[in-house]
């Protein structure tokens, strides 16, 4: 008989903070940002577990601007500053803990902001513990290695037993709002080759999921919804799409009164039927304070997930679903899905993202995502970046022979291979935490 899995107990030896900066091949706006650089966190792990065996493991993030805090009397640093004094005083907390699970180990709190260091963290601490047990992380959810303990009555550790991961999933295209859609839009080029209109990412990557921002005004919104939907209603097969209002909105009203308005353009008929959900309409600080009503899409939360207990306080309200992203923290994505299921098929899960980038966040995501049993997931950082470019020429090679389905050389660097909208991901079932490869250490420099 097969013995039953044991969660392994560690020490957390050392936690090692670098940063280096990403710059955009054009700007993306989200929200009340547009962004064209940013800096790129990344942690650096060492543990020790209970029967002596050694190992490092590693994560990345962006240091993302106004998302996590909107305050707009706040500059793009003072945003990037206090995304570092979270690491700062995540890794001040998790070396003074004694020998622990990696569930254990893990400190989440309230806020978005006080959770991207140990979200961080926990991703490099478990990429660590998956390379000294010699399994994937696939395999470490499943085994449960990770400790997972009943919570709110969910058996968790029966729940991931039945977690299966896939070998492929389809990319769900990011249209911000200052994008291009046709041409015409282009003011001048970037001529580096790749897509820079919608027109051109639909024929190139021949994509079939996309994620539409609209930005408050249900007017100017609604034009541009109908100048996409002439683009995508191109499409002979079906499309798919969700909308992100990036908390736009005041109010529930505001969004039924746009929904009710793209209703009623003609233009829009088909992109009303392919739309799957929308997102996070309502500014943070309103939308869980009343109900959601009027809207016949299910509406999800994603800037509003800011702790534990924020999906089932949505719930009561009438959302449907919550995103996933690593940068909120791996843990409560499996507590999340694991709620899903309790509760039933009207809840579900989305794949979010925030211009996340090839090499450890993107693969750390995808593996998460699939695991969780995705089939679609929003990937926009191999648009707005091309791909590996700034790295050093070592760590491109090194990322592509250890992932040669996911990534392809082109247009001058090792960048996200995209083929028919979907991403392959079958090599992230490797040793460690969906990476067999690690960053060039010294192309970095510490954050002090």
């Amino acid at each position: 008989m097969e013995r039953a899995p044991v969660a392994v107990k560690l020490k957390i030896a050392s936690l090692e903070l670098f940063e280096r900066d990403v710059r955009l091949r054009m700007p993306f706006r989200f929200g009340v940002v547009t962004l064209t650089e940013s800096p790129q966190a990344f942690v650096r792990a060492r543990i020790r577990t209970e029967d002596g065996r050694e190992a490092e493991g590693a994560a990345a993030e962006l240091l993302a601007p106004k998302w996590f805090d909107k305050n707009p009397a706040l500059s793009n640093e003072d945003n990037y500053e206090q995304l570092r004094v979270s690491l700062r005083a995540a890794r001040a907390q998790y070396l003074a803990h004694v020998e622990e699970t990696a569930w254990r180990h893990s400190s989440p709190s309230g806020g978005l902001v006080e959770n991207y260091g140990p979200a961080l963290i926990d991703r490099a601490v478990l990429d660590a513990l998956c390379r000294a047990a010699g399994i994937s992380f696939y395999e470490a959810i499943r085994k449960n290695i990770v400790g997972a303990e009943a919570f709110e009555g969910l058996d968790l550790a029966a729940f991931f037993s039945k977690l299966r991961e896939g070998r492929t999933i389809a990319a769900r295209h990011t249209v911000g709002l200052v994008d291009p859609i046709v041409a015409a839009d282009l003011k001048e080029r970037v001529g580096d080759g790749l897509p820079e209109t919608l027109e051109e990412v639909v024929a190139r990557y021949g994509q079939r999921y996309f994620k539409l921002k609209v930005g408050g005004d249900a007017a100017a919104d609604v034009e541009r919804l109908t100048r996409i939907a002439a683009v995508l209603d191109r499409i002979r097969e079906p499309y798919h799409a969700s909308l992100d209002g990036n908390e736009q909105y005041e109010d529930v009203e505001g969004v039924a009164a746009l929904w009710s308005r793209i209703q009623a353009e003609p233009r829009l008929k088909r992109m009303v039927a392919s739309i799957l959900f929308i997102e996070q309409p309502v500014k943070r600080q309103n939308a869980l304070s009343r109900p959601v009503r009027g809207i016949d899409k299910p509406v999800i939360i994603d800037e509003s997930d800011d702790a534990l207990d924020a999906f089932p306080r949505a719930k009561a309200l009438g959302y449907k679903g919550v995103s996933s992203k690593t940068c909120k923290g791996l843990y409560k994505s499996l507590v999340n899905r694991a709620r899903c299921e309790a509760w039933g098929p009207d809840f579900f899960m989305s794949g979010e993202d925030l211009t996340i980038q090839a090499g450890l966040a993107l693969q750390q995501d995808l593996a998460l995502v699939s695991l969780l049993g995705l089939t679609h997931v929003e990937r926009n950082g191999h648009h707005y970046v091309n791909g590996m470019a700034g790295l050093p020429r070592a760590e491109q090679d090194a990322f592509l022979a250890a992932h040669p389905d996911l990534y392809e050389r082109s247009h001058g660097a090792v960048r996200v291979r995209v083929a028919s909208g979907e991403l392959s991901i079958g090599s992230l079932g490797c040793r460690g935490y969906a990476s067999a490869a690690m960053p060039d250490w010294n192309s970095m420099k510490e954050m002090t």
